[in-house]
This record gives C-alpha cells, structure tokens and sequence, in this order.
C-alpha cells in the first residue's frame, strides 16, 4: 500500500531534497583538496571517521547526499521515512556545528561568522522532525482509534 503524500509535506521535501541531492552530486566531482578538506573537518569532530581515506569519505558522504535527496524528492518514499533520514543526516551536520572549534561564540550556541553556514542547518533538522510526527493523527477514518480521539468521527 502507497502511502498518501500529504500537499503540506511537498513544499519542504522539494527544498530540502534538491539542496541536499545538489550537494551530492556536487561531491562526486570532489578534488583531492576538497576531499581533504572536508575529511579533515569531519574526523575533527567525529574521530572515527580517520579510519577512512579522505577520497572514500568523500564518495560515501556524496551517496549518502543522494539518497537522502532523492528519498525527500521521491513521493512514494513515506514521509516519516524521508523525515528519519533527513533528521539522521542534518543531526550529523549539527554535531559538526556543535563539535568544531570557532563555529560558536564562546559559552554560546550562537553561531560565528564562521559557524553560519553549518549553524543554518538546524532547519533540516527541524524539517526532519516534523516528517517524523507526520500521519499520526487519522481524524476521518472511519473506525480508526487516533490520538486525539477514541475513534475517528470525533
């Protein structure tokens, strides 16, 4: 069973699914510099991730992009689905935030000039939580229990 995508969920998952999937696509014509400069970031704030060469970093980051992108762009992938992994992925960019030395004011979660960019992807983040509670009210099902109600028809 297809599940219904719902017009309010279209407007954000084509935002977020074309920015991200760009982004993926972007890195898989990554330089060496740019694939270094990116490892190096991402181990700083998440040690284990030395372990791989900053090549293969980079690939697995841009697939991952890509299917985090085209999950949000396709309509058959459920939204609570598409919200779990847009809420996995942009939680990852938020630790980069919250890990990086310089990306916050001192004692702060204010971002500085150069905490901006990772800083303002706490709105996926968001996005991704909101698809996470999507259709868990069923109001209008006939003989369906809802949340709010003991049986839909109110």
């Amino acid at each position: 069973m297809l599940s219904v995508l719902e017009p309010r969920d279209i407007p954000p998952r084509l935002a977020t699914g074309a920015f991200i999937l760009n982004s993926g696509l972007g890195k898989l014509k990554a330089d060496e510099a740019t694939a270094q400069a990116l490892h190096g970031m991402a181990r700083t704030a998440y040690p284990f991730v030395e372990k791989l060469e900053a090549e293969r970093f980079t690939r697995l980051l841009a697939w991952s992009e890509i299917a985090v992108g085209s999950a949000l762009l396709v309509p058959v992938v459920p939204t609570r689905l598409a919200g779990l992994a847009l809420a996995g992925f942009s939680g990852g960019l938020l630790g980069l935030y919250l890990r990086l030395p310089g990306m916050r004011e001192p004692g702060s979660l204010r971002p500085t000039q150069t905490g901006v960019p990772l800083a303002k992807d706490a709105w996926m983040f968001g996005i991704g939580l909101g698809f996470l509670g999507a259709g868990g009210h069923r109001c209008g099902a006939p003989g369906r229990r809802c949340r709010r109600h003991r049986r839909c028809g109110r």
